[in-house]
């Protein structure tokens, strides 16, 4: 009931861009470790195995909210292709799972993973964040997935930004989504921290072709962080407005 009520208040005021219902699953392969916020789930799985209800984290309910709001605007402006979520919360330390893949359709929690933060965003927790190229933080706002390609770190996703000044230059700063050696538990159990990127939000090797190939090719992936300026500014937080226009 308390998710149902944050899934309805998050699409409130968005000009009924989207019927959202409530109910996220969480399935066989979605990550199960602790976190501080946690809500039921029933388990998405193959007919032959137990259905029965989990324990599954989402994101918290304010982020949760935001993304929801951001992503609903964006679909209404007709920047996605798919309905799926990637909610990014750099307010968690890196020692936790803070990235999600959240079907908005099935309302699914599809996974839950590490991630890095830029190398100048912070040390454990990311407190420091730019759209400026050679900055190597990491940038803020909502993005778009776009191709695939193998580069300097494997197989990697193009992201595109849709915040003018906020993450519009993720293209020439080549802020892509890729695997890194230095996304998993033994680092952050050997130095209290992830090794960090150059902006670049890198999942664990072994996860992230998984979630790279979920995502891909026009979903939206929202990186959130209290930052007064954007919050107040997002043209995703105002799209009464943006729509107006159109």
């Amino acid at each position: 009931m308390r998710l149902k009520r944050s899934w309805q208040r998050a699409t409130t005021g968005v000009l009924g861009a989207l019927v959202l219902v409530v109910g996220f699953t969480l399935p066989v392969e979605a990550r199960t470790r602790r976190a501080p916020h946690k809500a039921r789930f029933a388990r998405a799985v193959p007919a032959k195995k137990s259905s029965k209800p989990i324990t599954g984290p989402l994101p918290r309910k304010p982020v949760l909210d935001l993304a929801l709001r951001a992503y609903a605007c964006g679909e209404a402006l007709g920047y996605f292709r798919q309905p799926l979520l990637t909610v990014i919360d750099y307010s968690l330390p890196s020692v936790e799972p803070r990235l999600w893949v959240l079907d908005v359709r099935s309302k699914r929690v599809l996974s839950q993973e590490l991630v890095a933060h830029g190398r100048n965003s912070g040390d454990n927790f990311a407190v420091a964040f730019s759209n400026e190229p050679g900055s190597l933080q990491s940038s803020l706002g909502l993005f778009r997935t776009e191709d695939t390609y193998e580069g300097q770190h494997g197989y990697s996703l193009r992201l595109s930004g849709l915040e003018a000044g906020i993450n519009d230059l993720a293209e020439e700063r080549k802020i892509v989504m890729h695997g890194a050696p230095y996304v998993n538990l033994a680092v952050a159990a050997k130095h209290g921290r992830l090794g960090r990127s150059w902006g670049c939000p890198a999942l664990p090797l072994g996860a992230h072709r998984r979630v790279i190939d979920r995502i891909k090719e026009g979903s939206a992936v929202f990186a959130y962080y209290p930052d007064r300026r954007w919050l107040q500014n997002s043209s995703f937080f105002h799209c009464d407005a943006q729509l107006a226009q159109r």
